[in-house]
């Protein structure tokens, strides 16, 4: 058995960040994530704001030289045909970036193992509670044994759920993602905007990735995509085809992916997300529709505000986890409300995915 003050169940942004924190004030951290695996991941868009986050945690420059590709802002052709154009605003957080997203995620583990985490290469199959202790079992039966427990395993939120948190979902989209390799040598720089266009089963989304890819998502809810046969590759691309504004974005590319993914999408929040030696960050604790553009500036948040809360409830202050799960509670609230103002936008069909939606 290994022992030590916090275990951290998932290496994404949010668990990195928490274990940062936490073993920069000197906890004994262990960070339980599987290897590296290879391919492309979907979560490509860093908005301004994760800038004073990065710096905080002294990995700014690193992420600023690390070759992603600027992000200017967001175009969408959304309640009517036209494309609005969302640019971020002149502020003091400069611009966005498109992501590598692989290259990002190691960047943050590099930094949390710099900074005095330890890693155990796998998952976590499960996690028992003792009076006072966590076990924590991972896929090669080891276990692991810390007074405190951070679920940073993204939507399931399955060590949440064991340590009593109920996992409340608003809606049941998913994306089905398609990655559309490089252009032919010398097309032409791509324009460094995302693009989201409705359409009368949901929305579409698409984004320019640094090594000249594009990802193209098509979003809509789980019970609706068998009858627009989306997993079809050839039906996905002939719907992308019918697009006005995608299909424009998309024109250099003459195929198909040769595979999909289908991903989890909707909107949910873990209840409580932190309790008694325990909190949730990332998506485990709120997860929100791709729409609102935020999962991994909420993820670098809320890595660093539980791991103050961890930090809090170690030096005896009461109180601290619990003031911790109202903040994510009211953080979701606020967010719902913005979605539900964000959808009665678009007007212009009456169909299960927008009717639900309003």
């Amino acid at each position: 058995m290994r022992r030590c003050d916090v275990v951290v169940a998932g290496g994404g942004p949010a668990g990195c960040v928490a274990a940062l924190s936490l073993a920069r004030a000197g906890a004994r951290v262990v960070i339980v994530t599987p290897a590296v695996s290879a391919g492309w991941r979907v979560g490509e868009s860093l908005a301004p704001p994760a800038r004073p986050l990065l710096e905080r945690l002294g990995v700014l420059d690193r992420v600023a030289a690390d070759g992603h590709a600027p992000w200017h802002g967001n175009l969408a052709a959304w309640g009517g045909d036209a494309l609005g154009i969302a640019p971020f605003p002149s502020g003091p957080y400069g611009e966005g970036w498109h992501l590598d997203r692989a290259r990002f995620d190691a960047c943050l583990l590099q930094a949390a193992l710099a900074g005095g985490a330890r890693r155990h290469t796998g998952l976590v199959r499960g996690v028992q509670r003792r009076p006072d202790r966590w076990q924590v079992i991972t896929g090669d039966g080891s276990v692991l044994e810390a007074g405190y427990l951070v679920d940073a395993t993204g939507r399931a939120a399955r060590p949440a759920r064991r340590a009593g948190a109920a996992l409340i979902r608003s809606d049941h989209l998913i994306a089905v993602a398609g990655l559309l390799g490089p252009p032919t040598a010398g097309a032409a720089e791509p324009e460094r905007t995302s693009l989201v266009e409705s359409t009368h089963w949901g929305w579409w989304y698409t984004a320019p990735l640094p090594g000249g890819e594009r990802i193209v998502m098509a979003m809509t809810d789980a019970d609706l995509v068998t009858g627009l046969r989306l997993l079809d590759p050839d039906v996905w691309w002939a719907r992308v085809r019918l697009t006005g504004h995608l299909r424009d974005r998309t024109a250099r590319w003459k195929e198909p992916p040769r595979r999909l993914r289908v991903l989890a999408a909707g909107s949910a929040c873990a209840s409580p997300a932190a309790g008694p030696g325990w909190a949730a960050v990332g998506d485990a604790a709120t997860a929100t529709d791709p729409l609102a553009a935020r999962g991994i500036v909420t993820a670098l948040a809320t890595g660093s505000v539980a791991a103050q809360a961890i930090l809090a409830d170690r030096a005896g202050e009461t109180g601290a986890l619990d003031a911790y799960a109202r903040r994510i509670a009211a953080v979701h609230a606020e967010y719902l409300n913005t979605r539900v103002a964000q959808y009665r936008r678009e007007r212009r069909w009456d169909t299960p995915f927008w009717r639900r939606r309003r």
